[in-house]
């Protein structure tokens, strides 16, 4: 019997929930994404400066390949990625398999086609070193601090959004004697890497082999020490495929994929936790009768390593295997047996012939739909793929309508100001945001965490400046204190129950302020001094000041700013009366002048 979440009558604009994500191997990119022939020529990366470019850089043959690739047509049920690129393989050098793989399309060019969609792109490094290496660099603070350098290093110099950690040595290599020694240098690793990204707005993720409660005693590979580092991650990426390895078996059995998802669970908030989804199929020769020619292929023998296949090329298998697939029930996957025969001579010239007997395991969209059903279930972060683009349209659409089910509300939020001119605001000044959080049906967003965001003129990127909870009607109000030209936000965080949402931007450009140290009143003949500082500080700018003669205002005397932005006018007065006087200041943007004052002259 199927479990499913029946996707009822969605609204035309209903968007799904982004619960897929997957990595994009280095020998793969364009398995996900177009090849565009002639890449615009891109500047060097500036670090902490994402990687863009613009559609007028692209022909519109180009442009139409990016809109039908794989990671643009299904975008809206992801929302980052894990490009597969990068091997550590010593404290100071993550060796970069993407360049190797692909040296006639540089690395910008596919970052910058990625920041297109919208994606989140969180790269995946492996270990890299040999046996019991990386887990004798973890044991000494200094590598382990190193390692974090280096790969803060490589996240800031491409402005990733995090890093995704693949390390399999401890579990598949070192072996699992070594594990009490290497869980706890583990440990400090991980959390040191999470401050590390964290004080930076990164994210870390951390792809595993599954474990199980440790207090029902049960295979696992408790060295990942889930629970932990469980405070100190963002996701938890759980490899539930490779059940079966070295003999025919199914390749991630749905009951043992629940399972280690139930303890992941029980220790880290679900939405941390990602399932995996393996896109491909094992192929096993579980016995061989005769002898085999020498025209048969090499490796017939009985458990010789599997051969695998991708998803998408399952039912044409079938059709060339000769056989119609059953679906398993209990492990939730596709499965079927043939034969292969194979008749010739042996290498002595005499007659022979052998019967290879296989068996075929694999996931399909029924598999793809009842995982996801675990997702919803469990309120899960979503699914993790091996690799993206290698399952088949029919599990695509299985993943969507799982996807639209669960669909969460979208948010609409709006952003105001309030004590703003039409020019901008003076420096130091207080103005109000103001911000209105519906839900799609006009219904106030009452009670939900919003952030406002700022990013300056010259920066790439937003930053939270405060945190703030929408009111019973839906509202936010803070004053801000102005100090920059920058553009605002308003951002609300995803959670099960609502979508992510952005406000529309509102910009504010920061107009400069003179403070004046003026007299009153002076006596005739003697000096007549005005200081003053130009706030935000600025030097070697021009100052005059003016005094209205006749109903015309004209310069009476001249100075420049300072280091500090200050400057000191003077004049004298030889006839007493009232003389009227203002200041003004040329920027490189702005003519400033002062209120007009005035000073008695006695």
């Amino acid at each position: 019997m199927v479990v499913s979440l029946a996707p009822t009558a969605f609204a035309e604009d209903n968007q799904p929930r982004k619960i897929v994500s997957g990595w994009i191997p280095y020998y793969s990119v364009k398995t996900v994404m177009p090849f565009i022939k002639k890449l615009p020529t891109l500047p060097a990366p500036v670090v902490g400066a994402p990687i863009t470019c613009q559609d007028n850089e692209y022909s519109a043959e180009d442009l139409s390949l990016l809109n039908t690739s794989y990671l643009f047509t299904n975008k809206d049920l992801m929302k980052e990625v894990m490009p597969f690129w990068y091997t550590l393989k010593s404290p100071t050098l993550i060796r970069d398999d993407y360049t190797t793989g692909n040296p006639s399309w540089p690395i910008e060019g596919t970052l910058c086609l990625m920041r297109k969609s919208g994606l989140k792109i969180i790269p995946t490094i492996t270990d890299g070193t040999e046996k019991l290496v990386l887990s004798g660099y973890l044991a000494k603070p200094e590598t382990r601090s190193t390692i974090v350098k280096t790969i803060i290093d490589l996240v800031n110099k491409y402005s990733f959004d995090g890093i995704d950690l693949d390390f399999e040595g401890f579990a598949f290599v070192d072996g699992n004697t070594t594990w009490t020694k290497t869980a706890p240098n583990w440990v400090l690793f991980v959390k040191e890497l999470s401050t590390a990204l964290h004080a930076q707005q990164k994210l870390l993720s951390i792809s595993a082999p599954y474990s199980f409660n440790p207090a029902e005693k049960q295979k696992g590979y408790y060295v990942y020490s889930w629970a932990e580092i469980a405070s100190s991650i963002d996701r938890l990426r759980i490899m539930t495929y490779d059940y079966s390895v070295a003999k025919a078996g199914p390749i991630g059995p749905i009951s043992w994929t629940e399972k280690t998802m139930q303890y992941a669970i029980s220790i880290m908030p679900a939405s941390k936790v990602f399932i995996g989804l393996p896109g491909y199929g094992r192929d096993w020769i579980t016995s061989v009768a005769g002898t085999c020619p020498t025209n048969a292929p090499p490796g017939l023998t009985a458990g010789a390593k599997a051969a695998t296949f991708r998803m998408n090329y399952a039912n044409a298998k079938a059709v060339i295997d000769l056989v119609s697939p059953t679906f398993d029930e209990k492990s939730s996957e596709a499965t079927y047996s043939y034969q292969q025969s194979f008749n010739g001579l042996t290498a002595k010239g005499a007659a022979t012939s052998c019967t290879v007997s296989r068996t075929v395991w694999y996931q399909n969209d029924r598999s793809y739909l009842e995982r996801m059903n675990l997702v919803a279930k469990y309120r899960l972060g979503g699914a993790a793929l091996w690799t993206l683009g290698m399952e088949d349209v029919s599990a695509t659409t299985a993943m969507r309508n799982v996807a639209l089910a669960i669909a969460p509300d979208t948010v609409l939020s709006t952003l105001s100001f309030e004590q703003v001119n039409d020019k901008g605001i003076f420096y130091g000044g207080v103005f109000t945001v103001r911000g209105m959080l519906t839900l799609k049906d006009k219904s106030p967003a009452a009670g939900i965490p919003v952030s406002l965001e700022i990013k300056g003129a010259n920066e790439s990127s937003w930053r939270s400046i405060a945190e703030l909870t929408s009111a019973a009607d839906g509202t936010v109000t803070v004053p801000v204190i102005v100090g920059t030209s920058a553009s605002f936000r308003l951002s609300t965080q995803g959670t099960w129950e609502r979508a992510e949402s952005f406000s529309n931007e509102e910009k504010t450009v920061l107009l400069s302020r003179v403070i004046l140290d003026r007299p009153s009143t002076v006596k005739r003949g003697q000096e007549l001094l005005v200081k003053g500082v130009v706030l935000p500080i600025a030097s070697g700018l021009a100052v005059s000041i003016q005094k209205l003669v006749a109903g015309k205002w004209q310069n009476v005397g001249t100075a420049m700013t300072g280091n500090s932005g200050e400057f000191s006018l003077n004049l004298v007065e030889a006839t007493k009366g009232v003389v009227k006087l203002r200041v003004q200041v040329i920027t490189n943007s702005e003519q400033i002048l002062t209120p007009e004052f005035s000073v008695v002259v006695r």
